[in-house]
């Protein structure tokens, strides 16, 4: 999509303007001529899209100057310096300042046209990674783990948890495994008024059936053999705070029924005691079966589950809110980059399409995965993040291209709606589309302008 993309074009001779002007728009792009650097730079901005050109030897700010002013404005946009009176100091000196190319008059169109193109993707990229990272950042404004995502399933369940958190009740949450339901959990608690106290994570399938009940309610000394001393269970370390039972359909149907009477009567009486201690705390289970059907299977006791029911949330796959996973693999890239102090690459178009077509088995936790390798492993693959997604698609996971250049073109102009603020005429001119066009593309893709303007206070959505 570099059709329009503008070019700033700045030289004092209007015959030379002209003629580069009218090359660039034969190859699809959209020349902004000035005569003087002085009146380029009181027309650009930081969301600047294109490519600037520039003479070298120009009256007032020659074309040196305007590329040390340009880079102080914003590194990362592309400057092409042109001279007739070119040679290896000058060319030397101008990549040295950061030039993102050097040509000598004369030189064949071909040549421009290729150097605007690469001009033209790296910008897009940057403005793409740096897009990402801002709307990451402004999602951070919510206590606790951030929920990532723009898809309207994602912004449901931001909602229904901003929401949930500040009510009182016990929580079912229903999500396949890696969708997040750890963090959901966490962010429940962390905007909650219990936030400030302890978050007692407990996996019920990792925990041998043996020691459960006493991991959870705690034991007396004396209670078995091997019980030396008092131990304090998990429910009651958690006073003031909230327990997340993860995997609570590998509960023992035995120990269901000592939970429900937990549940119920908010006491436990630890192993080998006959007092009952009172509880303060909440409760979050976290399961990936539907546990209705389990309960009618006789694998899941029914009034336990009906007691879990109370509020349910069901956490989307990953492969149901696909224009996230971009925003999402640069926010786990990001952590992973920060805390083993390398730089994260930027993702390209051909890693972005790699990544939708994935069906993504794994959900969350297998692209943070992957995200991790790209930032840890993606030099030795030239930073390739296809070469790094070993067996997508082997397992008939990857989708048909038809349908991989749909979720891509849904991704670019959803992003473009949001890095504009829905604001249709800049969206146009962005993405390079008459208005029709555009307007065709919205409604093909369910996407509305409004869901991108910006709002008087968005601190209630994560």
């Amino acid at each position: 999509m570099t059709d329009e993309a503008p070019v700033m074009i700045i030289d004092d001779e209007e015959h030379l303007r002209v003629t580069l002007g009218q090359t660039l728009e034969l190859a699809g792009y959209r020349p902004l001529p000035f005569p003087s650097a002085e009146q380029a730079l009181a027309t650009l901005d930081r969301d600047f899209s294109g490519v600037v050109i520039s003479d070298i030897r120009m009256p007032g700010m020659d074309g040196m100057s305007l590329l040390r002013e340009i880079r102080q404005r914003d590194p990362d946009l592309p400057v092409v310096l042109i001279t007739g009176h070119g040679d290896v100091s000058t060319a030397v000196e101008a990549m040295r300042e950061g030039a993102w190319d050097f040509l000598e008059k004369p030189f064949p169109g071909e040549r421009l046209g290729e150097v605007v193109r690469r001009g033209v993707e790296k910008r897009r990229l940057s403005l793409e990674n740096r897009f990402l990272k801002a709307e990451l950042e402004a999602q951070q404004t919510a206590p606790g783990p951030r929920l990532v995502g723009r898809t309207p399933a994602i912004k449901r369940l931001s909602s229904m948890v901003q929401r949930i958190s500040q009510v009182e009740a016990d929580v079912l949450l229903f999500g396949e495994t890696g969708a997040g339901k750890d963090l959901v959990a966490r962010a429940i608690h962390e905007r909650s008024a219990r936030g400030g106290k302890p978050f007692v994570a407990i996996n019920c399938g990792a925990v041998p059936e043996s020691t459960i009940e006493s991991e959870l309610f705690g034991h007396e000394k004396g209670a078995f053999t091997g019980a030396v001393e008092r131990r304090i269970g998990k429910f009651e370390h958690a006073a003031g705070g909230t327990v997340f039972l993860d995997e609570i359909e590998s509960m023992p149907l035995a120990l269901q029924v000592k939970l429900l009477r937990v549940l119920q009567e908010r006491q436990v009486e630890r192993l080998g005691s006959n007092t009952p201690v009172t509880l303060d705390i909440r409760v979050i289970a976290a399961t990936k079966i539907d546990l209705k059907t389990a309960a009618e299977a006789g694998e899941f006791r029914e009034d336990l589950y009906y007691r879990l029911n109370v509020v349910t949330l069901m956490i989307p796959p990953l492969r149901e809110r696909r224009e996230d996973i971009p925003l999402l693999f640069h926010h786990f890239a990001a952590v992973a980059a920060s805390r083993s102090g390398m730089e994260a690459p930027p993702l390209d178009a051909a890693g972005v399409t790699a990544l939708l077509a994935h069906d993504w088995p794994g959900n969350a936790r297998e692209l943070r995965n992957l995200a991790e390798r790209y930032v840890l492993l993606g030099s030795t693959c030239d930073y390739r993040l296809d070469a790094l997604m070993e067996g997508v698609g082997s397992d008939g996971g990857e989708l048909p291209l038809p349908q991989q250049v749909e979720l891509f073109e849904k991704q670019l102009v959803s992003q473009s709606l949001a890095r504009h603020h829905g604001r249709i005429n800049e969206v146009c001119e962005h993405l390079g589309l008459p208005r029709k066009t555009l307007y065709d593309k919205l409604k093909k893709h369910a996407l509305k302008p409004d869901d991108y303007r910006q709002r008087p206070d968005t601190s209630a959505t994560p």
